[in-house]
């Protein structure tokens, strides 16, 4: 069972407004498209096959009708009720879905799907995926949702290439290095994902510019990074007005070193 990272999820009231932004900055960024069974569209911005999407609402109606669908309830609670954007969750890829589901099921957790997925794009072709979520106790950092695509992943990036999506960025040549999630316990937030995943963990750092003691999983892709807050600071400021949620992208490759607050998150240039 192999897995590797797929995507961050942004919830954006407009997710067109996001490709301005980030043109902005020199990040590539485009339309994505409609997901008319779930009532929400997207903006998507690639490195490689690890990216990013900006989700909003479409049709607050259809929306609220979602039940196993957890990104979607996720997404009504938090944007629609709440109001609050930013980075939201994240996404794996596997190549066995349904045997994760049972595997996951066999270890306790609630399971939805595996549930059929598609995206009608801007030229009218329909991509599909299936999805599967899991979900573990209330008040802790929200588990990655799962992801198996119709097509290979070979296929997927020449075709992401033909369409324009892979393209150069005008920052440099980014790579997405790693997202980062801000806990209340790093050890053991670290440790529960490490064995799920079956990821070896790096050493134990410091991250100065957050006021956060940090350690990382190496999941193939994109890392994921767990920061605990050691005092005052970025990473305190956000775990107590969001709770535990991924915070942070964090792009390799930029040709500049820079830190900055951008669509309810935060970056980092290197």
């Amino acid at each position: 069972m192999q897995f590797s990272f797929d995507h961050l999820v942004c919830f954006f009231k407009k997710p067109e407004e996001a490709i301005t932004l980030l043109q902005k900055i020199g990040i590539h960024a485009v339309n994505g498209g409609r997901h008319e069974f779930w009532g929400t569209y997207n903006s998507l911005t690639y490195f490689g096959l690890s990216y990013i999407e900006f989700l909003g609402i479409e049709n607050l109606s259809i929306a609220e009708k979602q039940e196993e669908n957890r990104l979607i309830t996720q997404i009504v609670e938090q944007l629609a009720k709440d109001k609050r954007e930013g980075p939201a969750r994240i996404a794996i890829r596997t190549d066995s879905i349904e045997k994760l589901a049972v595997k996951l099921k066999e270890e306790g957790f609630t399971v939805y799907g595996p549930l059929p997925g598609e995206r009608v794009r801007a030229d009218g072709q329909v991509i599909r995926w299936s999805l599967l979520f899991a979900e573990n106790g209330a008040n802790e950092l929200t588990l990655p949702f799962f992801i198996q695509w119709e097509k290979e992943d070979g296929e997927r990036f020449l075709e992401l290439e033909e369409q324009g999506l892979i393209e150069s960025h005008r920052v440099g040549n980014p790579t997405f290095e790693s997202v980062g999630f801000i806990v209340n316990n790093l050890d053991k937030t670290i440790t529960k994902w490490g064995n799920l995943f079956n990821l070896t963990q790096s050493e134990e750092f410091t991250d100065l510019t957050i006021h956060a003691r940090c350690r990382k999983l190496d999941l193939d892709g994109t890392k994921l990074m767990f920061c605990e807050p050691l005092s005052e600071g970025i990473a305190e400021k956000v775990l107590k007005e969001k709770g535990e949620t991924p915070f942070l992208v964090n792009l390799k490759g930029t040709k500049q070193r820079h830190f900055f607050e951008m669509l309810n998150g935060f970056w980092r240039f290197q």
